[in-house]
């Protein structure tokens, strides 16, 4: 049985996301999006149990929204509640009897099924995995819009009804934070260490909006990752490790944030907030756009170049 198949076995899908067995995809959705907003990575930057019970009920809701990895879950579980209750009902002498041939016999019969079953489980998961949960990425994208909604709302409490351009345009710097990812990896190893473009991509996406993600082509076990936000980038370099069987060893290789205190940051926020007009808004995001598209450019010339250089090596 696979790491992640075990992993889903061990939880109750439908108990994280407190809804019944009998729950429409619309209620399943509906579920997680009201629970993922409490755990978001986002909302609890400092919180790793956070951030394990948000990747927790994106399991969930990957298995449960579809149809074959559901039926796959439903059965395990329909299996394991019968084999309890016959085990309850069993008296003394029943017991007894099942150390005798017959009952070795049915009890390995028993684990054949259910090893069929599992592995049925794993290649839904296996399935899911390679072509992605457009359920669970339409959710956390709802999920960030509306968590930058209410971080909108509160600036304009805090500014009297005014977003300084700071705040709105975030990563407005010469650099847009990018990351190294290494890995494990042997050079004949087809499958990259199990890690492609898709997988990396769907890792690092329940952070923040991710730009790019550049898989080396010629150096096995590397990959650099645009973000379009500091935070988001912070958060990956703090939370993420990996594929369970195969961690990742996550860097910063541009774009890192220097530590300023919090009296600096209120002198900074009012000298800006009294020279900003409408028209440097405007400005400044123009300037940004052109500054991202350039670092972008910059970022593929990067690892084409350490392409070239590890295939002298």
């Amino acid at each position: 049985m696979s790491g992640k198949a075990k992993d889903i076995l061990k939880m109750d899908l439908y108990g994280l996301l407190d809804i019944d067995s009998t729950a429409t995809t619309t209620e399943i959705k509906k579920a997680y999006r009201k629970k993922a907003l409490t755990c978001h990575p986002d909302k609890n930057p400092d919180n790793p149990q956070a951030v394990e019970l948000f990747h927790q009920l994106s399991q969930a809701l990957e298995v449960l929204t579809d149809a074959a990895a559901k039926a796959a879950y439903d059965k395990i579980c329909a299996a394991k509640k019968q084999a309890e209750e016959r085990n309850r009902k069993l008296d003394d002498k029943r017991k007894k009897i099942k150390l005798d041939l017959e009952a070795r016999e049915r009890l390995a019969e028993s684990q054949t099924q259910e090893e069929v079953q599992t592995r049925t489980l794993e290649e839904e998961i296996v399935r899911l995995r390679e072509e992605g949960s457009r359920q669970l990425e339409e959710e956390q994208r709802l999920i960030r819009e509306q968590i930058q909604r209410e971080r909108e709302a509160q600036q304009q409490q805090q500014t009297g009804g005014y977003t300084p351009a700071s705040s709105r345009v975030e990563g407005s710097s010469n650099v847009t934070p990018k990351l190294k990812l290494k890995w494990k990896c042997k050079k004949d190893d087809e499958t990259n260490g199990g890690y492609s473009q898709d997988v990396l991509f769907r890792l690092l996406q329940k952070y923040g909006d991710v730009l790019h993600v550049i898989v080396s082509s010629k150096k096995k076990g590397s990959a650099l990752v645009e973000f379009a936000t500091v935070r988001a980038a912070e958060l990956a370099v703090k939370y993420e490790r990996g594929l369970s069987e195969n961690p990742l060893k996550i860097s910063w290789l541009e774009g890192q944030p220097e530590v300023i205190t919090s009296a600096a940051h209120s002198g900074q926020f009012m000298s800006t907030q009294g020279a900003l007009t409408n028209e440097r808004d405007y400005e400044s995001v123009v300037m940004m756009k052109m500054r991202q598209a350039a670092e972008r450019q910059k970022l593929i010339e990067q690892m084409q170049r350490e392409d070239e250089e590890d295939g002298k090596s």
